[in-house]
């Protein structure tokens, strides 16, 4: 795992280096949006509705549009001066006892791992929320955005889950229930009796993805099986691979050619000498008066 976050937890007066990992993966199979006629990926391009340009992702900014229309554009220097918690800080705000949390106010969770050649600190504080069963509040700023989160225990390593503020959770006001009778004696009886035939300890593992599962069945058999639902995969050619290891063999070849044309013709068996030139007339002439 790769950590996208590092800072401290603040616990009174101590402090708590750690790093912060996505705790959950999603499984879930992805699809694309392609055109049904050829199976072509739909691309998608942000276009301005002044100027009618494309507009490059670095080029966006934020808007707020009000209720009258009033469009608002934020930059990151905007969001820069708003109140946040310190960005390395996780400030524990209070304890509360674990049972008061409201299961949906429940959002992500992360593990964090201690940041420290001693985790003394780290240990401490597990501990410490592993024997007093109870959850600590904490602040939790990530991506400039400052979430209310749950600090707990789980298998000896500390969780951080983000919470939903109290605004965000919706009210369930439903007039079907409304004056609805209340449920005799023996219907509880017996409601309760089923409900003790279906008791037994939570087991994770026993549980799987069936939608998911078979999916992926479906998709493997039918790239297995071919037909015009399957449009084969584009073979990557090794062609760069190979064109490169052509050319430098090519190259070496004409380098092997040019150092041949440059060396001396291969000796081969000795000639036999010319006989000596005699002397032009008129020089031996001459030679035969000095000698007299």
């Amino acid at each position: 795992m790769r950590s996208i976050w590092k800072g401290s937890i603040a616990f009174g007066l101590v402090n708590v280096p750690v790093k912060v990992y996505t705790a959950t993966e999603d499984h879930d199979i992805r699809f694309h949006q392609v055109h049904a006629k050829d199976g072509g990926r739909i691309k998608y391009d942000r276009v301005c509705q002044v100027c009618g340009k494309s507009v490059q992702y670095a080029d966006i900014d934020k808007a707020y549009e009000s209720p009258d229309g009033d469009r608002v554009i934020v930059t990151d220097t905007d969001f820069s001066k708003l109140p946040a918690a310190e960005k390395h800080e996780i400030p524990v705000l209070q304890f509360i006892p674990s049972e008061q949390l409201d299961p949906i106010l429940l959002d992500k969770s992360y593990y964090l791992e201690p940041d420290s050649a001693t985790p003394k600190a780290y240990v401490l504080l597990a501990t410490t929320l592993e024997k007093i069963e109870q959850t600590a509040l904490v602040h939790f700023t990530l991506r400039q955005k400052t979430r209310l989160a749950a600090l707990r225990v789980r298998d000896g390593v500390l969780v951080l889950q983000t919470l939903l503020w109290p605004d965000e959770v919706r009210a369930a006001e439903f007039s079907s229930l409304e004056g609805v009778a209340e449920p005799r004696p023996q219907e509880l009886k017996m409601a309760e009796t089923l409900v003790d035939s279906m008791s037994g300890d939570f087991d994770p593992s026993e549980y799987t993805d069936d939608y998911q599962f078979e999916l992926r069945k479906l998709l493997e058999e039918t790239i297995a099986n071919g037909g015009k639902k399957v449009i084969p995969a584009e073979e990557k050619p090794d062609e760069e691979e190979d064109a490169e290891v052509v050319d430098l063999v090519a190259a070496l070849q004409r380098s092997v050619d040019a150092a041949a044309g440059k060396k001396p013709a291969a000796k081969s068996a000795p000639a036999k000498k010319a006989p000596a030139k005699k002397a032009p007339a008129k020089k031996a002439a001459s030679s035969a008066r000095k000698g007299a």
